[in-house]
């Protein structure tokens, strides 16, 4: 395939963002298709771009800044940026954005998330097929007539003003002292956690690979990956910190890992988030994803809270944020969602918040998890099928006597354990996740859907 095939767009804009390999299929001509036709479905004066440390970055913001720039409207680029500082851009400036990242993938992708004015999210079904259809039009040679006055480009750093936006999500005077260690993985953490840290005078930070370098040089940049969080673990023992944290590469997301070296599950830090956030605001409405511990809506009843169960997926979250006002939200793969930030993800306040609840305990993050962490879960297992529809049908039928949800995916809940099983936006793959009050029982439940699953 050609790299200017308009055909590559199914393949790389998927549910609620863009991401392929570079060149072959996310090229300078992919970006400029999508740049005018970002700027034709937002219509407005200016638009925010941003990189993270991957090495096509640069080329493919620049080709996607002049097809804005040709359709009129004013470029704003921030230059490096995490994803989350991205975010706060579009909430404090009140402009779309484009964030150019592959977040956790291999150093061989770029891709980007876009999002409206506030922070809106864009996705499938709130934007990205009228992206799409407009992106087809240019790579096929009907590219949209250029505007009488170009756009202009101007940059703007805003790096300070997200730190302290970040800072002010906690009572600074009552941080007690701690020693912090992160991961960066090479990605955006290395610019976005010194600067907020540096604001914390009680807090001794130290950063694993702060240096930026999209070729991820030390592990992949995905600490959902257990691999991925031993070099941090290892570092929290050896150097007796109190906490670890572990960045993705566009550093939206945040894994937390203890004294013992003992990570955290995202279910696990969503409970205490919660409970946090419950203190402050009574009776809120808070959002949890359907893969989450049955902890997390336990959690929120008992502090006086309201859950409320989503699909996966930050367009969704974000948009049922707004239609249900919650104030906080947040995902098994550690998405945390706040609504005095625009409704957006950020690592980085999850960060900061999780400090507080450690302070506010007044003991250590191996004792506060432990009330929270109530079942035994499989995590997420994949399994390469043939027809992902038909093997969720056939696994419905197998459990018919059981209460049963297509929200996202197929959920059963037999009782005692429940499990979830959606397939993959982008491979002929199911994903299973499970939970059951014990490790035997998970195990053993594990391999009898593992066995249904792959039995046709």
């Amino acid at each position: 395939m050609a790299p200017t095939d308009s055909r590559v767009l199914a393949d790389i804009i998927k549910a609620y963002d863009v991401r392929g390999t570079v060149p072959d299929q996310l090229n300078t001509d992919v970006a400029y298709a999508l740049g005018v036709a970002f700027a034709r479905f937002c219509g407005t004066q200016r638009l925010i771009v941003a990189r993270d440390m991957r090495p096509s970055g640069p080329e493919l913001v620049d080709a996607f800044a002049r097809g804005v720039m040709e359709q009129g409207i004013d470029v704003v680029d921030l230059g490096l940026a995490s994803t989350d500082l991205m975010y706060y851009a579009a909430g404090t400036l009140d402009a779309p954005g484009a964030m150019f990242t592959a977040s956790h993938n291999p150093a061989q992708y770029n891709g980007v998330k876009f999002c409206l004015a506030g922070a809106k999210p864009v996705g499938q079904d709130t934007g990205l097929e009228v992206v799409r259809a407009t992106a087809t039009d240019v790579l096929e040679g009907r590219c949209p007539p250029p505007a009488a006055r170009a756009g202009s480009l101007t940059t703007k750093n805003l790096l300070g003003a997200f730190a302290d936006h970040v800072v002010s999500f906690i009572d600074l005077p009552k941080l007690r002292p701690l020693k912090v260690v992160a991961d960066t993985a090479n990605g955006m953490g290395g610019l976005v956690v010194p600067a907020v840290f540096e604001r914390i005078p009680q807090v001794t930070l130290e950063v694993m690979y702060g240096e930026l370098d999209g070729t991820f040089p030390n592990h992949p940049a995905d600490p959902l990956q257990p691999a991925n969080q031993r070099d941090l673990q290892a570092r929290v023992l050896s150097g007796g910190f109190d906490v670890g944290l572990a960045f993705d590469g566009d550093a939206d997301r945040v894994f937390v890992v203890d004294e013992t070296g003992r990570g955290l599950s995202g279910s696990t830090t969503t409970a205490i988030l919660a409970a946090g956030v419950l203190r402050t605001n009574p009776g809120a409405t808070i959002l949890h994803n359907l893969i989450c511990s049955r902890a997390v809506p336990e959690v929120i009843r008992e502090h006086g809270g309201v859950p409320v169960r989503t699909k996966v997926g930050h367009s969704f979250i974000k948009q049922l944020m707004a239609d249900t006002g919650a104030v906080f939200g947040g995902e098994h793969s550690a998405h945390y969602y706040f609504l005095r930030n625009f409704r957006a993800d950020s690592g980085l306040i999850a960060s900061m918040l999780m400090l507080n609840e450690i302070s506010l305990a007044n003991t250590n993050l191996s004792a506060l998890r432990r009330p929270f962490e109530r079942y035994s879960s499989s995590g997420e297992i994949n399994t390469s099928v043939n027809d992902p529809q038909v093997t969720i049908d056939y696994v419905a039928q197998h459990f018919a006597g059981f209460t049963q949800d297509r929200l996202d995916g197929l959920t059963v809940d037999c009782g005692p354990w429940w499990f979830n099983l959606r397939p993959s936006n982008t491979e002929p793959l199911l994903r299973l996740n499970l939970e059951a009050p014990d490790r035997d029982s998970c195990d053993q439940h594990v391999a009898e859907l593992l066995a249904l699953i792959t039995s046709i």
